[in-house]
């Protein structure tokens, strides 16, 4: 499905991707309203559309992904309490701090396991003010991110999910997913996302990375919830007018693009097994779950970027010696051989 013929092959992120023919139609076609006077049918349509997917009350169309994270923990907490999340997740390590800047919070971080945190781990995580003279702050919201980007694209095992939320129910916080990637994990694990998120209290839709929209982010949960993030969205500065053709793009997303995102994960597997295979390089294969693969080689990132480069193949640095390769809807199972081969020139 590339329909952007390119001499390179861009594994980057999935976040490169550029609208369909078919989704451009859709842009053009959409009816358009006021969407902060809350009259653009079409961002309605999209909204009703994903909570009635994920099985909640309400949903609330934003610009980004990290908005939506931001309004999420702003809506469940007050300033001087704590959110509990992984070490690697997206909320601390790429949201600029935005858990303190915008929400007043600190951050208790929890060590996962390829990304995937142990319930135990995050109720030894909650802290609370109550009983420790004034000293701790109040924990109130804990963030679980499905899939996991640094865990390698990693799925939660659905017990461990409702496990974890029901510890944080248990211990008075709210639970909240970074469902950025969810469909991935929907697609790999063959669960349905309202039975995925059941137990959430809210969570986070990217429509701009795997399902291939240009622009936008749902945040899914009561209406309680949605209402206060509505807010936020507001002061944020993240309320859209005529925000019906971007909103078009998700809808069509999500009637078309989800099934097919079993294509990326065969090949992000095929991919990591073929590059695995030569020396000097290496990959968690048991990480590799859905559409990320995380490569290891001797010669160091930097060198990796380079030599890749010249071959026409744009990957992601992500440490000294690592580097990511993220498939999508505009890679080929041709792009997939030709990126094996530039790997094995490499040495």
């Amino acid at each position: 499905m590339r329909e952007y013929p390119s001499d390179r092959v861009d594994l980057r992120s999935d976040t490169v991707t550029q609208p369909t023919a078919a989704m451009r139609e859709a842009m053009v076609n959409a009816a358009v309203g006021d969407d902060v006077l809350g009259d653009d049918q079409t961002v309605i349509q999209l909204q009703d559309m994903l909570a009635e997917m994920l099985g909640k009350e309400a949903a609330l169309f934003v610009p980004s992904g990290t908005m939506s994270n931001a309004i999420a923990i702003r809506a469940h907490t007050s300033p001087g309490d704590e959110i509990i999340t992984e070490t690697a997740s997206h909320i601390y390590v790429y949201e600029g701090g935005g858990y303190a800047a915008l929400s007043g919070c600190s951050v208790a971080l929890v060590p996962g396991n390829s990304g995937i945190m142990e319930p135990e781990d995050v109720e030894k995580a909650i802290r609370k003010q109550e009983g420790s003279l004034g000293h701790y702050p109040n924990g109130s919201l804990v963030c679980v991110e499905n899939t996991a980007n640094r865990g390698g694209g990693t799925c939660y095992p659905q017990e461990k999910l409702d496990q974890i939320a029901k510890i944080a129910h248990d211990n008075g916080c709210a639970a909240h997913i970074d469902g950025a990637r969810l469909f991935n994990a929907c697609v790999a694990t063959g669960t349905s996302p309202s039975r995925m998120v059941r137990e959430y209290d809210s969570i986070s839709i990217c429509l701009s990375k795997g399902l291939g929209t240009p622009v936008g982010s749902v945040l899914v949960g009561s209406s309680e919830i949605i209402s206060k993030a509505h807010r936020w969205r507001k002061m944020f500065g993240g309320g859209m007018r005529q925000a019906g053709v971007l909103a078009a793009c998700g809808i069509y997303a999500l009637e078309n693009h989800v099934e097919r995102l079993e294509e990326d994960h065969r090949r992000a597997k095929h991919l990591a097994e073929s590059v695995n295979s030569i020396n000097g390089f290496s990959v968690n294969l048991d990480s590799v779950e859905t559409n990320m693969v995380y490569i290891e080689g001797d010669i160091g990132a930097k060198k990796i970027l380079e030599k890749l480069a010249k071959q026409g193949i744009d990957v992601l640095e992500v440490g000294p010696s690592a580097v990511r390769a993220v498939v999508h809807l505009h890679i080929t199972d041709e792009d997939i051989e030709r990126t094996i081969q530039a790997f094995q020139n490499l040495i």
